[in-house]
């Protein structure tokens, strides 16, 4: 079947090939972008999580659509994973201090604006690999592309939406997301272009770096939020004096 530009159905060996690839890969990489979906929404109200998962996951593929024909070129410009990398580790520590439970703290109310917000970023920033591989196996043909980015929804509702009902009865799982997201950023930030030149990493020190922003994503979270609450406290106890 010839759909035109957008290349051709055929059903042959390596049509089917692609495809199976293609959901795949999809399956194996939604798990990344389905913890931060499911962090980003634990805030709101439950009535608003599934409207926040869906708008971010459908504005974040969209994106993802159109990045996807730029991504290979632009992850050999120095400085662009290094950015994103440094995001990422910032947007866990955020949503980490968010989520978890924390007696002496007050925490704002997420928007749904705000949860979209957060998951486009964290999503366009962290779906490199994802446009990468659905690109290689799609061969060129845009009817494959499009099939494989729009199949990555589905994947990434469904398991945002089971983890962020999790999250509720499990809050264990928060720093287990927050820990992934840590090491995406770690990742994202030593195998940068301009990081790998100078320091040129073996897997050892690519490991390492991963681990240690995994762990470090917790304990600066943990540390700034006593540091609130330390802070909470002197104001209210001046406040008292006064």
């Amino acid at each position: 079947m010839d759909l035109g530009f957008l290349g051709k159905i055929t059903f042959d060996l390596n049509f089917l090939s692609a495809l199976f690839s293609i959901v795949i890969i999809d399956l194996i990489l939604a798990g990344d972008n389905a913890v931060v979906i499911a962090m980003a929404v634990r805030s709101l109200p439950k009535k608003q999580r599934k409207k926040g998962i869906i708008f971010g996951a459908g504005a974040a593929v969209l994106l993802r659509v159109i990045l996807t024909f730029f991504v290979a070129q632009l992850l050999q410009i120095s400085f662009i994973k290094l950015i994103g990398g440094v995001l990422i580790t910032w947007i866990a520590i955020k949503l980490f201090m968010e989520g978890v439970p924390e007696e002496g703290i007050e925490k704002e109310a997420a928007t749904l604006f705000q949860a979209v917000k957060i998951i486009v970023i964290a999503d366009i920033t962290m779906a490199t690999d994802n446009m990468l591989a659905v690109g290689g196996a799609s061969h060129g043909n845009l009817f494959l592309l499009l099939f494989g980015l729009s199949l990555s929804i589905p994947f990434v509702v469904f398991t945002s939406n089971l983890l962020s009902m999790l999250m509720d009865k499990y809050p264990v799982i928060i720093y287990i997301g927050a820990a992934i997201l840590g090491k995406v950023g770690g990742e994202m930030i030593i195998t940068d272009p301009f990081t790998m030149n100078i320091l040129k990493p073996n897997k050892l020190v690519i490991y390492s770096v991963e681990i240690i922003f995994a762990i470090g994503v917790i304990v600066v979270g943990k540390l700034w939020m006593r540091w609130k609450i330390s802070r909470a406290e002197k104001a209210e106890h001046v406040h008292e004096e006064g």
